[in-house]
């Protein structure tokens, strides 16, 4: 970062002729550079920012399956088992087996993981606000319509060569 706070950028930041590459690596690097501080002010508050998401995902389902919580996450099932285990251990979250399925496990937080959780979004919603602070509402509301169209455009693009 500059001294003025700026993100330093190749090409000077200039559109140029290779302007869909030079949008991906502005992309890229706003992405970075939020999830960065946004890991770091989570290590302030004694947080990592894969547990933060396994108590979002849980909120919003109350209860999940391993296998759920994964696919949920985008992560694999020996990530997600650690981490659980050390929100286990924190009493965050608790893992019970439904009489129905003894092999399966279901996880879901506890009052302190709801608490905590509820408390951490509210901060990272104001790091999200102070990070994007320098657009207004219709700036971000044209960002997030033309992301919404690149997102699309990615998807076709996985799909005419058969991945999606």
């Amino acid at each position: 970062m500059s001294p003025s706070g700026a993100i330093r950028e190749k090409h000077d930041g200039v559109l140029g002729d290779r302007s869909s590459v030079r949008v991906w690596l502005r992309l890229l690097s706003c992405t970075m550079a939020i999830e960065k501080e946004v890991g770091r002010r989570f290590a302030q508050e004694g947080m990592t920012l894969p547990r933060f998401d396994v108590l979002a995902a849980l909120d919003r389902h109350d209860e999940m399956n391993m296998g759920a919580l994964s696919r949920a996450l985008l992560v694999s099932n020996g990530n997600v088992t650690q981490l659980v285990q050390k929100l286990v251990r924190d009493g965050l979250v608790e893992m019970h087996k439904p009489p129905a399925d003894r092999r399966a496990s279901l996880v879901r937080l506890t009052d302190e993981g709801r608490a905590l959780f509820h408390r951490l979004a509210r901060l990272h919603q104001d790091w999200i606000d102070e990070m994007t602070g320098g657009l207004d509402f219709t700036q971000r509301e044209r960002l997030y319509v033309a992301l919404g169209m690149l997102k699309t455009s990615i998807g076709r693009a996985s799909a005419r060569k058969g991945r999606t």
